[in-house]
């Protein structure tokens, strides 16, 4: 039987438990497992290399992201540190030009350490990628949309170019999950989450995600994991399906939120620039309603100069100031200052990263309550009113 996304959801992976007859996929929290004799074991050695919570997760995954192997880890940099470690000495990375801080920085403070080399682009310039591509590049890793000026890369397009080369496409999903885009079914190679954020949806559980189709690819990364371990609990496993379960009911109005609340900001007076590919403005707009089925939850704009962005995050009362995002609860952080941070102040400055961007994480919160939350801290933020 052929499921929908919003079935698949609820159904997919391993549904339920067959030996019990249990609705929920049980946890298995233990570290290792009974052998019935040297070389004899019933499918489970030890929970680094395999857990059946965990497996169901990744088979969860992969049946979302329509792909054939799928891999969890303790956090979403665990998997991006595991997926880079498919790379060698002498081999170079092409990346987007404002990526997650976190992912910036194992690149440029951890795997340069081994001779693995990046290349920042503007991966939406189609032309731009192309001429960045040598023979010493292996990947290209894209975000789409990025984070966090929300740039959108036509993945499809790309994947053309970097199989054209023989190089991978890399593509974090996090912003959208699979619910909104598969970049498999774009071409990419390799996807990566966070599923800290939208898939865990309730910021009570940290993880990150792999998912891919090409076998050779699946056994290295297998490998990896296995001799890495940075793999994801059996109770943190279980979290995360339990999340995944309601990700179509959440991402609707996450989206719907986001839309409402970047047309407001938009047409108000009280921003510069607003960064949503969801507007029809938006550079993006078109790409993305290409591949993908929806613009996702997250906004960043800058605030006109009569404001003070450091007096708005004081000013906010229902949405919170935090690092993260994804969770059913609206979040508010200062890029430049918290998830960018490790990105020196002149590549910030390049790719837009300025001080006064502030990203907003659209929760599923009343979206009336939301605006008038956002419209009194940006009125009492304004200079020289006290």
């Amino acid at each position: 039987m052929s499921l929908k996304i919003d079935s698949i959801l609820i159904h997919g992976g391993v549904d339920g438990d067959a030996t019990t007859g249990a609705v929920n996929v049980p946890v298995y929290q233990t570290s290792t497992y009974r052998q019935d004799g040297l070389g004899k074991n019933r499918g489970w050695e030890y929970s680094r290399t395999g857990n059946p919570t965990r497996d169901a997760l990744e088979k969860l995954i992969a049946e979302l992201e329509g792909g054939k192997y799928g891999f969890a880890f303790a956090s979403g940099l665990a998997a991006i540190n595991t997926v880079l470690s498919l790379f060698k000495t002498g081999d170079k990375i092409v990346v987007s030009d404002n990526i997650y801080g976190g992912t910036f920085r194992i690149l440029d403070k951890v795997f340069t350490n081994f001779g693995i080399e990046y290349k920042i682009v503007d991966t939406s310039d189609l032309e731009a990628v192309e001429a960045t591509i040598d023979s010493d590049v292996k990947a290209v890793y894209v975000e789409s949309p990025t984070n966090p000026l929300l740039v959108v890369t036509d993945l499809a397009e790309v994947a053309s170019i970097a199989h054209k080369a023989g190089v991978l496409l890399i593509v974090d999903n996090t912003f959208l999950t699979p619910y909104l885009q598969r970049p498999l079914e774009l071409g990419a190679d390799i996807v990566i989450h966070s599923g800290t954020k939208y898939l865990g949806g309730h910021s009570d559980t940290v993880s990150g995600l792999a998912v891919v189709n090409d076998k050779e690819i699946a056994d290295r990364l297998y490998y990896l994991q296995n001799a890495i371990g940075g793999v994801l609990a059996p109770w943190d496993s279980f979290l995360m399906i339990r999340g995944i379960k309601t990700l179509a009911v959440r991402m609707d109005r996450h989206v719907k939120n986001a839309q409402r609340i970047a047309e407001w900001l938009a047409d108000s007076d009280y921003v510069d620039r607003v960064y949503y590919p969801g507007l029809k403005r938006d550079p993006g707009y078109e790409v993305q309603k290409k591949q993908a089925d929806g613009a996702g939850a997250m906004i960043s704009f800058v605030l006109k100069d009569r404001y003070d962005y450091r007096a708005f995050f004081e000013k906010l009362r229902l949405i919170t100031l935090a690092e993260s995002l994804g969770g059913v609860e609206s979040l508010v952080s200062h890029p430049a200052s918290m998830t960018h941070a490790a990105i020196p102040p002149e590549i910030r400055r390049q790719t837009g990263i300025v001080d006064e961007l502030i990203r907003l994480s659209v929760g599923i919160e009343d979206a009336d309550d939301l605006i008038q939350d956002l419209e009194q801290a940006i009125l009492a933020s304004e200079k020289g009113v006290i």
